[in-house]
């Protein structure tokens, strides 16, 4: 493998949330060495150079939730186009959501994937099926899919109703010492499709309470007391979450949870005229409730953001805003879309990198997440400031259903490392 050397850089370790400028050498796959003694006269011979020209270089992000289409939603999305777009939004490794067809919920089903990703550009890890076909009712062999590759347990879109089930899993997942990450929502309320309140009632659309979130939480938070499980829930989105979820932690609970970036960066009212490209779930809601989630992530509160990718094809978004599929693309866009927070002071660069690599990769137990000799070669190199409009048509995704169409971004992705091999560029 032939040495890479990263010169002229911005280095952003969020993992100890330092910032200095040097050069990053990479060997074999990893970090050979770093800062300022990386220079071009002091490259091993026959490394590549790479002046940097001042933009910065950080580890990879590592996207927890994400839907990849295989097995059984091809037309959706592939582990090809998936990779693509993620090498292309700085991505180095996936998390693949169990709601495929038939599901990941066997071993079987975890090493296809794992085959079909060996080729990938990116590092792409299985996410299990709590329970057998994602039915809610009886639990999946988590012991048997964690030894088969699986990196933690889900239902995907979601929510196991029957507090029993959720239990008996977590008291599994304890004893494998599995990560639990559940997809809160109480069904009984949340049969809307926009979040309740005086927009919602203008658009004549059916509203969902804060509540259905947060009830089904709480829930989850006591069995993760009574259990002692590792617990990570998929998405906060509300001030009432925010607050169940600072008591779990006060508490001492082993709890993490996560944000969509669609969420940090988009209120209700981008909704228009029932754009349903931003139809999602859970539903965007007030402005009053993204400054509370920006606010959660600054202070530590709100773990990870992922990109919440859900490529969705034409058939199924462009219908009337109720009927719509709920999701949309994210791989390539969720750095531009977090870097609006940097450029608005509302978060530090370190801080809003780490919630994208460094505690992730804590949460899954993975090596990435920190810039330091020895760690995985796992980097991205982007301008910050470089701005664009983003085109639909130059997305890598099968799917084009991006709230960000047309909008003015910046933040350009120009190199994607993945143990050491060239992902993107």
């Amino acid at each position: 493998m032939q040495p890479i050397a990263l010169l002229n850089a911005r280095l952003v370790d969020p993992a100890s949330g330092r910032e200095t400028r040097g050069g990053v050498l990479v060997m074999d796959g990893r970090i050979a060495g770093l800062g300022g003694a990386v220079t071009l006269a002091a490259l091993p011979e026959g490394a590549r150079a790479i002046d940097c020209g001042g933009d910065v270089v950080a580890p990879g992000f590592i996207d927890m939730r994400a839907f990849v289409g295989e097995p059984g939603a091809e037309h959706r999305e592939t582990i090809a186009s998936a990779s693509a777009a993620a090498a292309a939004g700085g991505v180095t490794t996936l998390i693949a959501r169990p709601d495929t067809a038939p599901p990941i919920d066997n071993p079987a089903v975890v090493d296809f994937l794992m085959r079909r990703a060996r080729d990938a550009r990116v590092r792409i890890l299985p996410c299990a099926a709590i329970t057998k076909g994602l039915a809610g009712e009886e639990m999946a062999e988590i012991g048997l899919l964690r030894e088969a590759g699986a990196v933690a347990f889900s239902d995907g879109p979601h929510s196991i109703a029957d507090s029993g089930v959720l239990r008996r899993a977590m008291t599994y997942a304890r004893d494998f010492d599995a990560l639990i990450m559940h997809y809160c929502e109480d069904r009984g309320l949340a049969g809307g499709v926009a979040a309740e309140g005086g927009l919602a009632s203008r658009l004549g659309l059916s509203g969902v309470p804060r509540e259905a979130e947060t009830v089904a939480l709480d829930r989850d938070l006591r069995l993760a007391a009574l259990t002692g499980a590792r617990y990570h829930a998929v998405f906060v989105s509300n001030a009432l979450s925010l607050a169940a979820m600072a008591r779990a932690k006060d508490a001492g609970l082993a709890v993490s949870c996560g944000v969509s970036i669609n969420h940090l960066s988009l209120n209700e009212n981008d909704l228009g005229e029932y754009r349903t490209f931003l139809k999602l779930n859970p539903p965007l809601r007030g402005e009053a409730e993204r400054l509370a989630l920006v606010e959660g992530l600054a202070s530590g509160l709100i773990d990870v953001i992922v990109s919440d990718h859900d490529g969705q094809d034409v058939e199924t978004k462009r219908l009337p805003f109720a009927e719509a599929a709920p999701g949309a693309v994210g791989l390539e866009t969720w750095l531009s879309a977090g870097l609006r927070l940097v450029t608005a002071g509302q978060i530090a660069l370190p801080k809003l990198l780490a919630a994208m690599s460094t505690r992730p990769a804590e949460i899954l137990g993975l090596e990435g997440g920190r810039l330091a000799v020895g760690a995985p070669a796992d980097l991205v190199r982007f301008d910050p400031d470089a701005p664009y409009v983003l085109d639909p048509a130059n997305l890598h995704s099968r799917c084009r259903n991006t709230p960000f169409d047309s909008a003015r971004m910046e933040g350009v992705v120009k190199l994607t490392l993945v143990a050491g091999e060239v992902a993107h560029a």
